[in-house]
């Protein structure tokens, strides 16, 4: 905004004149409702995408934070009213949701392709593009501890999460049914590649809900990812699940004693998804392209631990902008982080997302 300084006393009609012509112009760009998880991944999203976006267009962004629940979603879509342009979102809701006619359709074609030239069809990892959906980060579900509450044995499988005997303390615990019974299976001795073909079945399901039952007086549960290290942090719990980089980001740049133990961590994708008759939508894919390039993606890599879905980000993964640690050790993906792990199942989820929640919420109640 013009500064008016009263020496100038001579030019004030034309400083008006700019000034007026300026908020006109502000007035008629478009804002984007932006909506995402908040915390540091936002803020990675912020600093890598919305800022750059914003500085090259002069468009602005609204940051929304939401709990990763996308009923809203649909409910916008259904009362016509819809608000947001773009939703950060699991697989298994971007695939869900495109299925219900809730969301635009996009053209994967019109991606930009990586610095050399290589399509981006070709460039993103593979499962990472959906007709509605876009990629930008492979995440995981992992379980971290206090350092401080296990100094002579500490926990280093995912069975030792469900064990409290040995591995005494409040465990905290994600308030959904996706991954809890995943790692529930895991720890009770079921191999990675077969843990939905067992969850797929009543005794699966009842052997899963079984494991839980062993630590579910000690569960404190969360439902934001914010929640995770601070439950660690205030000594609420001695372990918890979380996404991985909020438990990264409490050790690398708030210096918090942190461990996390990837076996049995359960990774997923995060996509970018625009509601059916978005008010912005074509200005929703610009943002989208923008922020999936070769480089945006590499540069939210340098402020929080998740992997870039795109081939081509991965050698340009530097260093953490804050703490200048070496991020490439730090990212689910990295091989020894990635010798016990299991992918979401997005068809499994989309297909029984509703069922097992109920199975969840009626467990939780008992």
């Amino acid at each position: 905004m013009i500064e008016l300084k009263k020496h100038l006393r001579g030019t004030l009609a034309a400083t008006c004149a700019l000034a007026i012509a300026a908020a006109a112009g502000n007035a008629q760009a478009e804002d984007l409702n932006v909506v995402s998880w908040g915390g540091a991944y936002t803020k990675s999203q912020v600093e890598a995408y919305h800022n750059p976006w914003m500085a090259e267009t002069g468009h602005n962004i609204n940051s929304i934070d939401y709990d990763g629940n996308v009923a809203p979603v649909k409910a916008q879509v259904e009362s016509g009213n819809v608000t947001w342009d773009v939703v950060d979102v699991e697989l298994s809701d971007a695939v869900r949701l495109c299925d219900e006619g809730l969301l635009e359709l996009v053209d994967l074609d019109d991606l930009p392709p990586a610095a050399d030239g290589t399509p981006a069809q070709e460039d993103f990892i593979e499962g990472t593009l959906h007709a509605c959906a876009v990629a930008s980060i492979i995440w995981t579900n992992i379980y971290a501890y206090d350092e401080t509450q296990f100094p002579d044995n500490p926990p280093t499988t995912i069975a030792d999460l469900f064990d409290v005997e040995n591995f005494p303390g409040k465990r905290g615990l994600r308030k959904t049914a996706k991954a809890n019974l995943e790692m529930a299976l895991m720890a009770d001795g079921v191999p990675p590649a077969e843990v939905y073909d067992v969850l797929s079945t009543p005794e699966g399901v009842d052997r899963a809900f079984a494991v839980l039952d062993r630590i579910k007086d000690d569960v404190v549960w969360w439902e934001t990812g914010a929640q995770p290290p601070q439950m660690l942090a205030d000594g609420e719990v001695s372990m918890a699940t979380a996404y991985n980089g909020r438990i990264f980001n409490a050790i690398a740049v708030e210096e918090k004693p942190f461990k996390i133990v990837w076996h049995g961590q359960v990774w997923d994708l995060d996509l970018f998804v625009i509601p059916k008759d978005a008010p912005n939508k074509e200005l929703a894919w610009e943002f989208i392209k923008f922020a999936t390039r070769t480089e945006q993606l590499a540069a939210q890599a340098e402020w929080i631990s998740y992997g870039p879905a795109r081939q081509s980000s991965v050698p340009l993964i530097g260093k953490h902008a804050e703490a200048g640690i070496e991020m490439g050790p730090h990212m689910p993906t990295a091989p020894e982080n990635f010798q016990y792990a299991l992918q979401n199942d997005f068809l499994f989820w989309a297909d029984h997302a509703d069922e097992l929640n109920e199975r969840f919420n009626a467990w939780l109640a008992q």
